[in-house]
């Protein structure tokens, strides 16, 4: 049950900030109480902290709001991802987290490989040691 929601609100979040990516940048001024994209108040703080304000000309420019977008469009797609394999995120996060390992635990017994430390190397170890 927490893999499937934990899923469902990684979808929301991702159609959120998709959504908000997309359109913030084109929003003309004024809208809905907001100011314009290369003129806000943190963008304005910024330049006159920093003194670079050529960053302003950047931020404001249409190849910037075009990238902005693009993030938005790809959490976007990221989402209906998400959405169209659902059952199959959600038995990937519960094996995940199953006691004992669940996918790790499969992958150590079919490749028959010696458990090894972080640090050792295959060659390392003292039963291997000149035999």
């Amino acid at each position: 049950m927490s893999a499937k929601l934990s899923v469902i609100f990684y979808i929301i979040l991702c159609l959120e900030i998709g959504l908000v990516l997309s359109l913030l940048p084109w929003i003309p001024q004024g809208t809905l109480g907001l100011s314009d994209w290369g003129n806000n108040y943190f963008l304005l703080y910024a330049v006159r902290k920093t003194g670079m304000h050529a960053l302003q000309v950047v931020v404001a420019s249409g190849w910037m709001r075009g990238a902005v977008t693009g993030v938005g469009l790809l959490n976007i797609g990221i989402a209906f991802w998400e959405i169209f394999h659902f059952p199959q995120t959600v038995r990937a996060l519960d094996q995940s987290t199953e006691p004992g390992g669940g996918v790790k635990k499969d992958v150590a017994q079919t490749t028959n490989a010696p458990l090894l430390s972080h640090h050792e190397r295959p060659d390392e170890r003292p039963d291997h040691a000149g035999n």
